[in-house]
């Protein structure tokens, strides 16, 4: 027992020696004489720097001998565009003009400077490519290229013009839709009654009275000869109009209703109101369907083929999406901090548009996903938003400002103010409601002076007339 212990301690030692032995034969091999690395030799410092320069801007041109202007310039002053380098001797060797091994970065900015040897409009910064600026490395961000906006940018677009003042009601005009057929439309108003015109002469055809209450919502069908409203008086009616009179209601709202939509495919009618529910109807059988909750009044609704197949914005300044075969919340966006009183739906892409008093935000479809807000802040509660197939966007607001949009960019090309009509009070600039005819060429707007204007595209215009002032903004807004 005592001979084997003895022996697997000498092993044991045995190990250690050799390990340490070897520990330091390889330190001896493979680290500096004083513990330390030597200093860095300048030479080979400035072959390494270099090399790295060349690979990662092998393609920049290089630069030609600048002017004696150029000279006197640089020594004055530091142009404004140039590239600053690091270090100080790099400074110096800039001030002094010395372009051996430089490299040219560019284009940058538009210059001015006709003495320029590049491409004209365009100006270049030198960077010598000597081994001077040491105590630093060399930032590649200072290097790189301007990179271009992302914002996409506008198409250009007539500004619209008030070609026709209809009067008629003897209230606010609070609600608007036009006939599938294009010849008329139809509003709804303060004084009770819903009023038909026609499109070409702007001549009333037809008054239609039966609400207690004034008409806050329309719509007529596309596949039937229906024509929807919904008021104050918690009644939601629909209209024959090959009789003109009304054939059904369909009762349940405990409060006044707000907005109403007609789904394009299904026999089934939306509407929301001050109760904080969006309704859901069967047009034959006047039976509730579903009854889809907020937590306030709802002021709008969206009505599609595809889901999401019910958008609906409210008070609590959400938007929500609901499934319609079950009846329950599919998404619920809250990217908004105030009342969502009005949406729209681009005719052909799968985006809609929300107006709040912070803000007009724009969202892709099925996801709800955020795409950007409208690059100008209209200051007004915004209570009507309608878009044509052109990407013309028209935004309305309680003071009267009507403002024309871009869709693709958000860029805000026209803002025009409605004149109040004699007769009615400077505060009754409002405008409630807004709707494109079929063709996308008309907009109708109906306001707070008890009177309809439509507006059409100026004809005389030009991109040279009207130039595209558009600025793109330094951040784009995730939120």
């Amino acid at each position: 027992m005592t001979m084997l212990s003895l022996s697997t301690e000498v092993d044991t030692q045995s190990l250690k020696k050799l390990s340490l032995k070897s520990v330091t034969r390889a330190r001896e091999l493979f680290s500096p004489v004083h513990g330390q690395f030597p200093p860095p030799d300048p030479e080979s410092k400035r072959i390494r720097l270099c090399h790295k320069i060349q690979v990662s801007f092998g393609g920049v041109e290089p630069a030609s001998k600048p002017t004696r202007s150029a000279e006197h310039n640089s020594e004055k002053t530091a142009p404004s565009n140039a590239l600053a380098l690091p270090g100080p001797e790099g400074s110096k060797e800039l001030r002094k003009g010395t372009t051996e091994k430089a490299l040219v970065v560019g284009p940058t900015l538009p210059s001015r400077d006709l003495n320029n040897t590049g491409n004209p409009g365009k100006s270049t910064a030198i960077l010598p490519a000597s081994g001077s600026f040491s105590e630093r490395n060399l930032s590649t961000a200072a290097l790189m290229e301007r990179m271009p906006s992302r914002w996409p940018r506008p198409e250009w677009h007539a500004p619209w013009k008030n070609y026709r003042v209809i009067q008629g009601h003897l209230g606010w005009v609070r609600s608007v839709a036009f006939d599938p057929s294009n010849e008329w439309f139809c509003t709804g108003s303060a004084d009770r009654t819903i009023k038909i015109w026609d499109v070409a002469t702007g001549v009333l055809k037809l008054t239609l009275t039966g609400h207690i209450g004034q008409v806050r919502g329309l719509a007529v069908s596309n596949r039937h000869t229906y024509m929807f409203s919904a008021g104050d008086d918690k009644q939601v009616k629909c209209w024959d109009l090959e009789q003109n009179k009304v054939i059904r209601s369909y009762h349940g709202h405990l409060h006044g209703v707000y907005c109403l939509a007609l789904h394009p495919t299904l026999d089934v009618i939306l509407t929301g109101g001050r109760d904080s529910v969006c309704r859901v109807w069967d047009i034959r059988t006047k039976m509730q369907i579903f009854v889809l909750p907020h937590n306030a009044d709802v002021f709008s609704v969206l009505a599609r083929p595809t889901d999401p197949q019910v958008i609906t914005g409210s008070h609590d300044s959400t938007i929500k999406f609901w499934d319609l075969r079950f009846g329950k919340s599919m998404l619920n966006i809250t990217n908004h901090k105030k009342t969502v009183r009005a949406m729209a739906l681009h005719p052909k892409e799968n985006a809609f548009v929300s107006a709040s008093a912070d803000n007009i935000k724009k969202f892709s479809l099925p996801k709800g996903e955020f795409c950007h807000n409208m690059l100008s802040l209209q200051r007004d509660t915004i209570n009507a938003v309608a878009a044509n197939e052109d990407g013309v966007m028209a935004t309305g607001g309680d003071k009267g400002g009507l403002w024309f949009w871009d869709w693709k960019s958000g860029h805000n090309f026209q803002q025009a103010e409605t004149i109040v009509q004699p007769g009615s009070l400077e505060s009754e600039a409002g405008i409630y409601a807004a709707c494109y005819d079929r063709t996308g060429s008309r907009l109708v707007t109906c306001e707070a002076d008890k009177t309809i204007k439509m507006w059409k595209e100026d004809e005389n215009a030009t991109p040279e007339t009207h130039p595209l002032n558009f600025k793109p903004p330094k951040e784009i807004r995730r939120f």
